[in-house]
C-alpha cells in the first residue's frame, strides 16, 4: 500500500518580524491632483473674484484715458501695363536672352504694386504731408524728421491684398482730418509722380514737353528779331522764289532737328535693334540726303542755308535770314507740338498713374482704443492673477503644516535677516 504524503500545517512564528500588508505603514503622496487644485480653487473663489474684479475695473480705465483715433483709408488702382507696351518691352530685351527673362514680371518685382508703394513711402511724399498739413505743429515735434517718423507710425500703406489694390490707412484723433489725410496722400503722390516719367508713353511726353518749351521760347526769339529787322530795313516781304527756297529749306532742317531729337529720346529706352528706332533713323538719313541736295547744311541755324544773292536785294538779305529762322522755328514748334500730343494720348490709353477706388470719408466709428477688447484682456489677466496667487497661498499654507518645511523656512527667515532683508 502506498504511502499518503500529508504535508504538514504551516506553522507561522508570532516572534517572526513579517508583518499582514494591511498593518504596513502608508507614506503621504506629495503628488498634488487635479481635484486638490480645484479644491483649493474653490475655497479661495472670493479672493479669484476680487482680483479679476479690480483688474477689470483697472482696464476699464486705463481704455477710458487712452486717446481716441480715427482711421480714414483710400483705396488706389495702380496703372495697368498695357499689351503694347508690353509687347514692345519684349521685343526690345528680345536679343538680350537670359536677361529679357530676368527683366519679366514687372522688372524682377514679386508684386507689381511695390514700386507704388515704395514711392508712396518715399521721404519727398512724406515731407511734402508734413509741410502741407503742418504735421510738426499737430504731433507736437521740433524737427521734420521726427513729424515724419510720427507720421509713418499712424499711416499704412498696403498692396500686397490679393484684390490688386493699394489701401492707404491714417490714423488721427479728428475724423475729418483723418479722411483729408488720406486723400492728401493721394494728393502729394500725384505732385511727385507729375515730374517722374514711369512708362514708356510718360518718358515720351516728358521729353517733347522740355522740348517743346524750348522751341517755344526759340520762336518768340526769332520773331523779335524778325519784327526789328522789319523795323531797321523797312521790308516786309520777299519775292516768290526767294519765299519759296527760304520756307522749303527752312520747313526741311525743322524737320531733321525734330527727327534727331526723337531718335535721341528713343535711345534713352529702347535698343539698337528696335523697329521703331531703325525706322526713325532711316527717316533722319534721307531726310540729310534732301537737305544735302537743296545745298543747306543740317549744323546749326546760322547764315549756312544757301540763298541766291541774286534773288534777294542786298538790303533785304538780312531780313531773308530773319524769315528763314523764323519759319525754322515755328515748323519745329509745330511738329514737336503734334509729338507731343501724340506721346499724351498713348500715355492716356495706358491710364492715369493712380486712380482712386474709394475716396477717404470721415468714420463714424473710432479705431483706437478697443475698450471691449482691452476690458476681456483684462479680466483674463487678473483670472490669470489670481489663481496664480490662490494656488501659491495654498502651498504657503501647506508648507507651515510640515515641521520640516517649518524649519526650512525659519532658516530662509534667519539668513534674510542676516543679510538686512525682510522676508515678506
Amino acid at each position: 500500500m502506498p504511502e499518503t504524503l500529508v504535508s504538514a500545517p504551516v506553522q507561522y512564528d508570532e516572534s517572526s518580524s513579517a508583518q499582514p500588508l494591511a498593518d504596513l505603514p502608508v507614506e503621504p503622496s506629495d503628488e498634488i491632483s487635479l481635484l486638490d487644485l480645484l479644491i483649493v480653487l474653490a475655497e479661495r473663489k472670493a479672493l479669484i473674484f476680487k482680483i479679476t474684479v479690480i483688474f477689470a475695473v483697472v482696464a476699464v480705465i486705463v481704455s477710458l484715458l487712452l486717446p481716441v483715433r480715427y482711421t480714414a483709408t483710400v483705396i488706389l488702382l495702380p496703372p495697368q501695363q498695357s499689351a503694347s507696351m508690353g509687347n514692345a518691352l519684349a521685343s526690345q530685351l528680345g536679343s538680350m536672352g537670359g536677361v529679357a527673362a530676368l527683366a519679366g514680371g514687372s522688372l524682377g518685382l514679386k508684386n507689381p504694386n511695390d514700386m507704388y508703394v515704395g514711392m508712396l513711402k518715399s521721404r519727398t511724399v512724406e515731407d511734402s504731408m508734413v509741410e502741407h498739413f503742418e504735421l510738426m505743429r499737430e504731433y507736437h515735434k521740433r524737427y521734420p524728421s521726427d513729424a515724419r517718423k510720427e507720421f509713418e507710425e499712424r499711416a499704412s500703406v498696403d498692396g500686397s491684398g490679393k484684390d490688386g489694390l493699394i489701401h492707404i490707412s491714417v490714423e488721427d484723433r479728428d475724423p475729418r482730418r483723418a479722411a483729408d489725410l488720406a486723400n492728401g496722400y493721394v494728393d502729394q503722390y500725384r505732385s511727385l509722380s507729375h515730374h517722374l516719367a514711369i512708362s514708356e508713353a510718360s518718358q515720351r511726353r516728358l521729353f517733347f514737353e522740355q522740348e517743346l518749351e524750348q522751341a517755344k521760347n526759340n520762336l518768340a526769339n526769332a520773331e523779335d528779331a524778325l519784327k526789328e529787322t522789319e523795323q531797321k530795313t523797312g521790308l516786309i516781304q520777299l519775292d516768290s522764289q526767294a519765299r519759296a527756297l527760304i520756307e522749303s529749306a527752312a520747313t526741311l532742317r525743322a524737320q531733321i532737328t525734330v527727327r534727331e531729337a526723337e531718335v535721341q529720346g528713343m535711345q534713352s529706352y529702347a535698343t539698337g535693334e528696335n523697329a521703331q528706332l531703325t525706322q526713325a533713323e532711316r527717316e533722319l538719313a534721307s531726310l540729310r540726303g534732301q537737305m544735302a541736295k537743296l545745298g543747306g547744311s543740317t549744323q546749326g541755324s546760322g547764315a549756312e542755308l544757301l540763298v541766291p544773292k541774286g534773288s534777294v536785294p542786298a538790303a533785304g538779305l538780312e531780313y531773308a535770314r530773319k524769315v528763314r529762322d523764323v519759319k525754322y522755328y515755328d515748323t519745329i514748334f509745330d511738329l514737336l507740338a503734334r509729338q507731343f500730343e501724340m506721346a499724351k494720348l498713348d500715355e492716356a490709353k495706358e491710364g492715369a498713374l493712380i486712380q482712386v477706388v474709394d475716396p477717404a470719408i470721415p468714420p463714424d466709428r473710432k479705431s483706437f482704443p478697443k475698450r471691449s477688447l482691452i476690458l476681456i484682456l483684462g479680466v483674463f489677466v487678473g483670472l490669470a492673477v489670481g489663481i496664480v496667487y490662490a494656488l501659491v497661498e495654498a502651498a504657503l499654507v501647506r508648507l507651515h503644516e510640515i515641521p520640516e518645511a517649518v524649519g526650512k523656512l525659519e532658516a530662509l527667515k534667519r539668513a534674510l535677516a542676516m543679510q538686512g532683508l525682510k522676508p515678506s
